[in-house]
């Protein structure tokens, strides 16, 4: 193994002279941080892959009226429930109490939060499985093309505000639209408790027009990388705004910078690194590639604002994933990880799930804070349905 050192440039106004260096294993003071960042990806997918396989035998359980052996609903599935963990967030803020159906689900997402405030975005380069996948398919698109492909200025720009219009559309019927009867008629509705079950049957018996859509978007992201993440994805969007604010940033010192440019031909965001001093973007995942392939020792480190003080990477990995388990924990341990709805239940929902829907426009929600004060047993689509 190459023993890290120091490479001292010779320097011409201030800066190093040269553009061509090459000791990078030698100029690296820290070891490569991407192979443990791509070994916490697949095992938090493996996770995923795990609840999956819980959730099928849960679902089979089910549609066998019972008959089956009971298996337990994995409480992991609510992780893919963002906007119905955010409505429950907002309801403990307004009423100081968690709502049971759904209670895992605020947890992971204050845990997703917390981690991409302090390290700005970093659930969606670290954790996220679907970034994780968009990674991937980038990774064999340049390897089908031989290059990095990205939409021009003129249109990229524009397309990365349709997660701004989606978020701000949830934001809109969440916080603007709906008043807190409303939230909790729907949270207590048919169609939130049974939501999990109808994202389920969502892609086990997808429509053509589904499936067409997501094929979509697994071509379109061989060819553009993190097509769904960069321009599309409304969680991306609110992790990026909460990244402007995080007290960790990316900063590019100039005195040792040899001007290779090597940290923003690593960029997946596509990040001009090279051209400025602190990274201050909405699309920065704080994945660490820039300061991986930096051939130049204290060119590039993650720093904390105020302060100015260094964090290794190795920390931002430790830091991440204990964040994630210690708030997921306090879940666990609170009582707040099962909900609390019974297997008969769940039997019963599952007949009649097709039927349910939820509000889809302004008249619907106005209509539901109509009629948040009756009781919301077998809310349908724009009204209340007969069972």
């Amino acid at each position: 193994m190459l023993k890290a050192t120091r490479i001292t440039l010779p320097v011409k106004g201030g800066r190093p002279a040269g553009r061509q260096v090459f000791l990078k294993q030698q100029a690296r003071t820290n070891r490569r941080i991407t192979p443990y960042r791509r070994a916490i990806q697949v095992a938090f997918a493996i996770l995923c892959i795990w609840i999956g396989i819980e959730f099928y035998f849960f679902i089979s359980y089910l549609e066998s009226g019972g008959l089956d052996l009971p298996v337990a609903r994995p409480p992991g599935v609510e992780g893919f429930l963002p906007i119905g963990s955010l409505m429950s967030l907002y309801y403990f803020f307004l009423s100081g109490q968690i709502h049971p159906v759904h209670p895992a689900g605020p947890f992971i997402f204050v845990a997703i939060l917390v981690i991409s405030f302090v390290f700005g975005k970093s659930f969606c380069s670290w954790l996220c499985p679907v970034g994780f996948l968009s990674e991937m398919l980038g990774n064999l698109g340049e390897k089908i093309f031989r290059q990095k492909l990205m939409l021009p200025r003129w249109l990229d720009y524009p397309l990365r505000g349709i997660k701004y219009l989606l978020l701000g559309f949830f934001v809109w019927a969440i916080f603007l639209a709906m008043n807190q009867p409303a939230l909790k008629a729907f949270l207590d509705s048919p169609y939130n408790r049974v939501a999990d079950i109808k994202m389920w049957y969502f892609f086990a018996e997808m429509s053509r027009l589904s499936a067409i859509v997501i094929g979509s978007l697994v071509v379109l992201s061989l060819v553009v990388r993190n097509f769904w993440c960069r321009y599309l994805c409304p969680y991306g969007a609110l992790l990026g705004m909460l990244s402007l604010v995080s007290p960790h940033k990316i900063k590019r010192d100039t005195r040792h910078c040899s001007d290779c440019g090597e940290c923003a031909r690593a960029c997946p965001a596509h990040i001009r690194v090279d051209r400025i001093r602190t990274v201050i973007s909405d699309e920065c995942s704080t994945c660490l590639a820039c300061l991986d392939v930096c051939p130049v020792t204290d060119s590039l480190t993650l720093r904390s604002f105020p302060g100015g003080r260094r964090i290794a990477k190795k920390y931002v990995a430790a830091i991440i994933v204990t964040s994630f388990m210690v708030i997921v924990g306090l879940a666990m341990v609170t009582g707040n990880w099962q909900n609390d709805m019974t297997n008969e239940e769940y039997l019963h929902h599952i007949k009649f799930h097709e039927s349910y829907g939820h509000p889809t426009g302004g008249a619907e929600i106005e209509e539901l804070n109509q009629d948040s004060g009756v009781d919301t047993d077998g809310w349908g689509v724009g009204g209340r349905i007969t069972q």
